[in-house]
Protein backbone atom coordinates (compact mmCIF):
# COMPACT_ATOMS: atom_id res chain seq x y z
CA UNK A 1 0.00 0.00 0.00
CA UNK A 2 1.39 3.27 -0.98
CA UNK A 3 -0.20 6.14 1.22
CA UNK A 4 0.47 9.09 -0.75
CA UNK A 5 -0.36 12.85 -1.57
CA UNK A 6 -1.81 12.13 -5.43
CA UNK A 7 -4.29 9.46 -3.97
CA UNK A 8 -6.44 12.00 -1.78
CA UNK A 9 -5.16 14.83 -5.04
CA UNK A 10 -7.35 13.36 -7.50
CA UNK A 11 -10.62 12.05 -5.78
CA UNK A 12 -10.83 16.01 -4.75
CA UNK A 13 -10.16 17.62 -7.97
CA UNK A 14 -12.58 14.96 -9.80
CA UNK A 15 -14.92 15.83 -7.50
CA UNK A 16 -14.69 19.78 -7.24
CA UNK A 17 -14.63 19.77 -10.98
CA UNK A 18 -18.18 17.38 -11.15
CA UNK A 19 -19.64 20.09 -8.86
CA UNK A 20 -18.41 23.26 -10.30
CA UNK A 21 -20.51 22.29 -13.69
CA UNK A 22 -23.39 21.10 -12.25
CA UNK A 23 -23.72 23.78 -9.80
CA UNK A 24 -23.29 26.15 -12.79
CA UNK A 25 -26.14 23.84 -14.88
CA UNK A 26 -28.79 24.50 -11.96
CA UNK A 27 -28.76 28.13 -12.91
CA UNK A 28 -32.34 28.97 -14.64
CA UNK A 29 -31.45 30.26 -18.20
CA UNK A 30 -33.22 33.74 -19.44
CA UNK A 31 -36.18 32.42 -21.82
CA UNK A 32 -36.01 33.27 -25.15
CA UNK A 33 -39.00 34.76 -26.69
CA UNK A 34 -40.23 32.12 -29.40
CA UNK A 35 -39.24 34.35 -33.05
CA UNK A 36 -42.34 34.57 -35.42
CA UNK A 37 -42.53 33.24 -38.61
CA UNK A 38 -41.87 37.23 -40.25
CA UNK A 39 -39.98 38.67 -36.79
CA UNK A 40 -36.40 38.89 -38.00
CA UNK A 41 -33.75 36.81 -36.11
CA UNK A 42 -32.08 39.92 -34.92
CA UNK A 43 -35.19 40.21 -32.23
CA UNK A 44 -33.87 37.29 -29.93
CA UNK A 45 -32.38 37.63 -26.47
CA UNK A 46 -28.89 36.49 -25.90
CA UNK A 47 -28.30 35.60 -22.17
CA UNK A 48 -26.06 37.46 -20.53
CA UNK A 49 -22.86 35.43 -19.40
CA UNK A 50 -19.87 35.76 -16.97
CA UNK A 51 -16.63 33.24 -17.56
CA UNK A 52 -14.42 32.50 -14.81
CA UNK A 53 -11.47 30.16 -14.83
CA UNK A 54 -10.01 28.15 -11.78
CA UNK A 55 -7.78 25.85 -11.48
CA UNK A 56 -8.48 23.00 -8.96
CA UNK A 57 -5.33 21.47 -8.65
CA UNK A 58 -3.65 24.79 -6.89
CA UNK A 59 -6.23 23.99 -4.50
CA UNK A 60 -3.49 21.43 -3.27
CA UNK A 61 -0.50 23.04 -3.34
CA UNK A 62 0.51 22.79 0.90
CA UNK A 63 1.76 26.68 1.15
CA UNK A 64 -0.55 27.88 -1.02
CA UNK A 65 -3.55 25.89 -1.35
CA UNK A 66 -6.60 25.08 0.51
CA UNK A 67 -5.62 24.97 4.25
CA UNK A 68 -7.88 22.15 5.09
CA UNK A 69 -6.85 19.86 2.59
CA UNK A 70 -3.67 19.30 3.60
CA UNK A 71 -4.20 18.97 7.11
CA UNK A 72 -6.85 15.97 6.49
CA UNK A 73 -4.20 14.45 4.44
CA UNK A 74 -1.95 14.89 7.42
CA UNK A 75 -4.39 13.15 9.71
CA UNK A 76 -5.09 10.54 7.05
CA UNK A 77 -2.04 9.16 6.87
CA UNK A 78 -0.58 9.46 10.48
CA UNK A 79 -4.45 7.19 11.56
CA UNK A 80 -2.66 4.71 8.66
CA UNK A 81 1.42 4.99 9.71
CA UNK A 82 1.18 2.32 12.00
CA UNK A 83 -0.24 -0.26 8.83
CA UNK A 84 2.48 1.26 6.52
CA UNK A 85 5.26 0.74 9.12
CA UNK A 86 4.06 -2.84 9.80
CA UNK A 87 4.04 -3.76 6.00
CA UNK A 88 7.38 -1.82 5.57
CA UNK A 89 8.52 -4.07 8.18
CA UNK A 90 7.61 -7.51 6.41
CA UNK A 91 8.99 -6.45 3.18
CA UNK A 92 12.23 -5.71 4.92
CA UNK A 93 12.46 -9.43 6.54
CA UNK A 94 10.72 -11.15 3.08
CA UNK A 95 14.16 -9.27 1.33
CA UNK A 96 16.25 -10.56 3.89
CA UNK A 97 14.79 -13.85 3.82
CA UNK A 98 14.81 -14.01 0.09
CA UNK A 99 18.26 -13.17 -0.27
CA UNK A 100 19.75 -15.55 2.52
CA UNK A 101 17.84 -18.33 0.37
CA UNK A 102 19.54 -17.24 -2.68
CA UNK A 103 22.89 -17.28 -0.94
CA UNK A 104 22.56 -20.48 1.05
CA UNK A 105 20.37 -22.23 -1.70
CA UNK A 106 24.28 -24.36 -3.20
CA UNK A 107 25.15 -25.14 0.55
CA UNK A 108 22.31 -25.49 2.78
CA UNK A 109 20.45 -28.64 3.62
CA UNK A 110 17.49 -29.12 0.93
CA UNK A 111 15.04 -29.58 3.73
CA UNK A 112 16.11 -26.51 5.53
CA UNK A 113 16.14 -24.20 2.32
CA UNK A 114 12.74 -26.09 1.18
CA UNK A 115 11.29 -24.51 5.23
CA UNK A 116 12.54 -21.27 4.59
CA UNK A 117 11.07 -21.18 1.11
CA UNK A 118 7.44 -22.11 2.49
CA UNK A 119 8.21 -19.73 5.03
CA UNK A 120 9.03 -17.08 2.19
CA UNK A 121 6.01 -17.78 0.58
CA UNK A 122 3.27 -17.38 3.34
CA UNK A 123 5.34 -14.15 4.12
CA UNK A 124 4.04 -12.88 0.61
CA UNK A 125 0.74 -14.20 1.34
CA UNK A 126 0.27 -12.53 4.20
CA UNK A 127 2.22 -8.97 2.93
CA UNK A 128 -0.34 -8.98 -0.02
CA UNK A 129 -3.59 -9.92 2.31
CA UNK A 130 -2.63 -7.19 4.98
CA UNK A 131 -1.56 -4.56 2.20
CA UNK A 132 -4.89 -5.03 -0.02
CA UNK A 133 -6.87 -5.00 3.68
CA UNK A 134 -5.13 -1.52 4.05
CA UNK A 135 -5.42 0.04 0.90
CA UNK A 136 -9.23 -1.25 1.30
CA UNK A 137 -9.14 0.83 4.54
CA UNK A 138 -7.24 3.56 3.77
CA UNK A 139 -9.65 4.34 0.61
CA UNK A 140 -13.05 4.10 3.03
CA UNK A 141 -11.66 6.50 5.56
CA UNK A 142 -10.11 8.82 2.81
CA UNK A 143 -13.79 8.69 1.46
CA UNK A 144 -15.23 9.49 4.99
CA UNK A 145 -12.54 12.41 6.11
CA UNK A 146 -13.17 14.39 2.05
CA UNK A 147 -16.34 14.12 1.53
CA UNK A 148 -17.64 16.89 3.89
CA UNK A 149 -14.41 19.12 2.27
CA UNK A 150 -15.53 18.28 -1.45
CA UNK A 151 -19.12 19.38 -0.32
CA UNK A 152 -17.84 22.65 1.13
CA UNK A 153 -15.87 23.26 -1.73
CA UNK A 154 -18.82 22.86 -3.94
CA UNK A 155 -20.93 25.10 -2.08
CA UNK A 156 -18.65 27.54 -1.84
CA UNK A 157 -17.62 27.77 -5.10
CA UNK A 158 -21.69 28.64 -5.82
CA UNK A 159 -21.58 31.27 -3.14
CA UNK A 160 -18.50 32.53 -4.48
CA UNK A 161 -19.90 32.41 -7.97
CA UNK A 162 -23.27 34.18 -7.63
CA UNK A 163 -22.25 37.07 -5.49
CA UNK A 164 -19.27 38.05 -8.40
CA UNK A 165 -21.90 37.35 -11.06
CA UNK A 166 -20.34 34.52 -12.20
CA UNK A 167 -22.39 32.35 -14.32
CA UNK A 168 -20.13 29.55 -15.59
CA UNK A 169 -16.47 28.24 -14.40
CA UNK A 170 -14.87 25.79 -15.89
CA UNK A 171 -12.22 24.32 -14.55
CA UNK A 172 -8.98 24.48 -16.16
CA UNK A 173 -6.97 21.24 -14.70
CA UNK A 174 -9.84 19.20 -15.76
CA UNK A 175 -10.70 20.77 -19.28
CA UNK A 176 -7.94 21.55 -21.79
CA UNK A 177 -7.59 25.19 -22.48
CA UNK A 178 -5.99 26.42 -25.22
CA UNK A 179 -5.87 30.61 -23.90
CA UNK A 180 -7.79 32.07 -20.95
CA UNK A 181 -6.96 35.96 -19.53
CA UNK A 182 -5.53 36.02 -16.50
CA UNK A 183 -8.42 38.59 -15.50
CA UNK A 184 -10.75 36.07 -15.40
CA UNK A 185 -8.38 33.42 -13.06
CA UNK A 186 -10.69 33.55 -9.58
CA UNK A 187 -8.28 30.96 -8.33
CA UNK A 188 -6.26 32.35 -5.50
CA UNK A 189 -9.34 35.11 -4.83
CA UNK A 190 -11.37 31.45 -4.21
CA UNK A 191 -8.43 29.48 -1.92
CA UNK A 192 -7.98 33.24 -0.27
CA UNK A 193 -12.15 33.47 0.68
CA UNK A 194 -12.33 29.72 1.47
CA UNK A 195 -9.74 29.39 4.09
CA UNK A 196 -10.80 32.80 5.67
CA UNK A 197 -13.95 31.06 6.42
CA UNK A 198 -13.10 27.45 6.73
CA UNK A 199 -9.68 26.80 9.28
CA UNK A 200 -7.70 24.00 8.62
CA UNK A 201 -8.27 23.27 12.19
CA UNK A 202 -12.20 21.99 11.70
CA UNK A 203 -13.01 18.79 12.86
CA UNK A 204 -12.39 15.69 11.44
CA UNK A 205 -15.15 12.37 11.13
CA UNK A 206 -14.56 9.47 13.69
CA UNK A 207 -13.66 6.43 12.13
Amino acid sequence: MKIVRLIAAVALLTTVAIISVSAQQQQPKPTAPAPTAAGPQSNVAVPDSKLAMIYSDMFLDPKTGIARFNSLLNTLNREFQPRQTELQSLQQKINTLSKEIDDTQNVAAPDSIRQKRDQLAQMNTDFKRKGEDAEAAYNKRRQEIFLPLQQDIGKALEVFAKARGITVIVDGSQVPVVYAADSIDITKAFISDFNSKNPATASVPTP
